[in-house]
């Protein structure tokens, strides 16, 4: 076997490795100081419940491994012994060069939903059964199933075909061009898919509490942000998880609050979770992850096209006929190497975004009890884990941990 590739597989298997030795030092941690009530948790805790919380992170943690562990093994068999096969299966129908991409990748893309589909059963109806989030029956399942299948197909096939469209067109500048579409196209996606997709899995309706609009349009006047429609959406015919988010570009946004949400929090939390979300719009968080986001693209497609030129990838990997897809599914898995050491940078900015979030809902609210019982209760209802090791933490988590905002939140509020 080629050094080369020695290495490549060394790289992900070092990889993998890591990933898992995170998740145990994780485990480990929170069996160690699981057990203890933090002062900012006393009175709204107790022991059955910190069970109860380690007994669900620990299973998800288990059934992770168990469904990494598959996955990574099918992977890997693919890559290096049936790629080749598949390669050459596709290519001796000699069909055109953009329904040959569309069958190679959309066939990669069902076998992928297939092989992930008993994980997500056993996930969505056994674990979050048991912990009582899951609020799906069998038939709403597969029929979000069905319609994803659906919507990714048709959204998947158009990337493919406009983008090999561009490849054949353009062969010296298609990485520009590329990338310019995939640009253009998720900046329409974020403003056709609050109408469009979204209502296809859920309902959408005003709220019906009339003091709670005037209070968030209120806020959001206060942040200079305005407001079309506030809505409800029936997250609890899937699961008992709350949140709320913003949608829109530009300065109008449209506020949608999970039924769950106005549940469980009082009319004064509600607002400190908005203004949260405030806060990321006014420090221009989404734009500057569009603006690194596409950087990085920028790069990655045009590293891409410098790679693409060759056939180094295809004779490192012994793939019998050359083709542009075997390259691009070798590249994916070569990026997957590549971006491990990133990650902690990436989740990095992501807390510091969340704690000046922090920080802004706190300035324009000014009701730091009310933001810190928010937190408590979205710790409560999502079984959180109050004790993360701080090195599994700055891999994985994209928000700080929740006893790091709430004692964060107390010193700015003296």
């Amino acid at each position: 076997m080629n050094i080369y590739l020695i290495a490549i597989i060394a790289a992900y298997l070092l990889v993998i490795t890591l990933g898992y030795w995170l998740d145990y030092l994780n485990l480990a941690h929170m069996k160690k100081h699981g057990a203890v009530i933090p002062p900012e948790f006393e009175g709204q805790i107790d022991q059955a419940f910190l069970s109860k919380t380690m007994e669900y992170n620990v299973e998800h943690t288990r059934f992770d491994f168990i469904a990494s562990v598959v996955n990574n093994i099918v992977f890997l068999v693919f890559i290096f012994y049936l790629l080749n096969l598949y390669n050459s299966w596709i290519l001796s129908f000699n069909l055109s060069f953009i329904v040959t991409g569309l069958a190679f990748f959309l066939l990669l893309s069902y076998a992928e939903t297939f092989i992930s589909m008993p994980f997500s059963l056993y996930s969505t109806f056994k674990i979050e059964n048991k912990y009582g989030f899951n609020m799906m029956t069998p038939k709403l399942w597969l029929t979000d199933t069905i319609k994803s299948l659906i919507i990714s197909t048709i959204l998947t096939g158009l990337l493919i075909a406009v983008g090999l469209f561009l490849i054949m067109k353009s062969p010296g500048w298609w990485w520009l061009w590329v990338w310019c579409f995939f640009l253009v196209f998720g900046i329409f996606m974020m403003y056709i898919s609050p109408y469009v997709i979204e209502p296809l899995f859920h309902k959408f309706t005003p709220v019906d509490d009339e003091e709670l609009e005037t209070g968030i349009r209120a806020l959001m006047q206060k942040a200079g942000i305005k407001v079309s429609r506030v809505f409800k959406v029936d997250a609890s015919k899937r699961t008992k998880h709350t949140n709320a988010y913003f949608t829109g570009i530009g300065k109008v946004k449209r506020i949608v609050l999970y039924d769950t949400l106005l549940e469980k929090m009082d009319r004064d939390e509600i607002l400190s979770v908005l203004a949260h979300e405030a806060g990321h719009w006014k420090k221009k968080h989404i734009l500057k992850r569009i603006v690194v986001s596409e950087t990085i693209a920028f790069i990655v497609i045009y590293a891409a096209y410098r790679l693409l030129q060759s056939d180094m990838l295809i004779t490192l990997f012994r793939i019998d006929q050359s083709s542009l897809f075997a390259k691009l599914v070798i590249l994916g898995f070569l990026g997957s190497i590549v971006s491990f050491p990133f990650s902690p940078v990436f989740h990095y900015f992501s807390r510091r975004h969340e704690i000046e979030a922090d920080r802004y809902s706190y300035a324009i609210n000014g009701k730091a009890g009310s933001m810190i019982s928010a937190l408590v209760k979205l710790s409560k209802d999502n079984l959180s884990n109050l004790h993360p090791h701080p090195l599994y933490a700055l891999f994985h988590y994209s928000h700080p941990p929740v006893l790091e905002r709430i004692r964060r939140i107390k010193d700015w509020s003296g």
